[in-house]
């Protein structure tokens, strides 16, 4: 039998570091292919999955697509899974550049490639957000009117209805923030729970916001997500169309988050001072309560993600050892 083909669009960020990581040590064998932006991938993430295929794809133009990826391996053809996990995530990087962020958030290029493969079933996973909620309440369901109060949330919006609207087969996950270890090449931005236990580690007073809620998610629980969806699909091939709040089972305020780091590492709470996100200007609209309900999440895949608390004893253990 063939081993399925899996291809990962952003395969250098955090998340897509990750995911292939899992991929490559998955039990099933697959044959795996990353998009990457830069000149060149980073070298320990190639020393890692040292059987994947690298290509590089400008998602605002489109170009890189290949027509074929036989044209870049012979044994690699139609894939069987596309993970889109690109992005400009950054809110106030979108509200300075709109159109940009729009041109990469909304996978049109991506989905027209998918298009390409008219003999092929492929199955599209997309990275969406929990900003695509207003923040008016807790717990959000997906059927939910989506009353995004950024550019981010809009961009991401859009894409969801640009995906539904042009994909056979889908599953559009959104995600809320995703924390866990340093990955194998390190990304240059700073992960949540580590700036956390940096920041309060110098053992200086640091503002967090007492009235701004999340569900994070620990990354190795979203891997689970994306490989019960991936196996679904490559074993039933029943046509897919499901849109999942994709966080994790606790509703915390940035307070919150800092205090379970605290309680962990034996940092002082003392030096956790609360505020309201209404003193600080970001430059963008932040939504202040989009916490989600996952029980969709958990009836659809039985997959239960770990509670915040156990997340930030995994991730700070695991960074330790490293």
């Amino acid at each position: 039998m063939s081993k399925k083909k899996i291809v990962v669009v952003g395969g250098t960020g955090y998340l897509g570091q990750h995911l292939l990581q899992a991929l490559a040590d998955s039990p099933h064998a697959y044959d795996l292919a990353f998009t990457f932006h830069s000149t060149h991938p980073p070298q320990p993430l190639l020393d890692a999955i040292p059987t994947s295929l690298p290509f590089q794809v400008d998602l605002k133009s489109g170009n890189g697509f290949p027509t074929h990826l036989a044209r870049f391996s012979s044994h690699f053809n139609l894939p069987d899974v596309v993970v889109n996990c690109a992005a400009i995530s950054v809110p106030r990087a979108c509200e300075t550049d709109p159109a940009t962020a729009h041109a990469i958030n909304v996978p049109s290029s991506l989905v027209k490639w998918l298009q390409s493969f008219k003999e092929s079933s492929t199955l599209l996973i997309h990275l969406s957000t929990d900003q695509v909620y207003e923040g008016e309440k807790s717990f959000y369901k997906e059927e939910d009117v989506a009353v995004p109060v950024n550019v981010y949330g809009k961009t991401k919006v859009a894409a969801e209805k640009y995906i539904s609207d042009n994909c056979p087969n889908f599953a559009i996950l959104r995600s809320s923030i995703i924390y866990g270890r340093q990955t194998v090449s390190p990304v240059p931005k700073s992960l949540p729970i580590q700036w956390i236990d940096g920041a309060l580690a110098k053992r200086e007073k640091v503002e967090f916001f007492h009235d701004e809620f999340r569900c994070p998610i620990y990354v190795k629980d979203l891997i689970t997500i994306i490989l019960a969806l991936t196996n679904q699909w490559i074993s039933e091939r029943k046509q897919m169309q499901l849109l999942l709040n994709a966080g994790g089972p606790d509703r915390v305020s940035r307070v919150q988050m800092a205090e379970a780091v605290a309680q962990f590492r034996g940092h002082e709470t003392s030096l956790i001072k609360s505020v309201s996100a209404s003193t600080v200007d970001r430059g963008v609209k932040s939504p202040a309560d989009i916490s989600m309900d996952i029980t969709r999440l958990v009836q659809t895949l039985r997959i239960n993600p770990v509670s915040f608390k156990d997340g930030v004893r995994l991730t700070l253990t695991a960074e330790t050892k490293q």
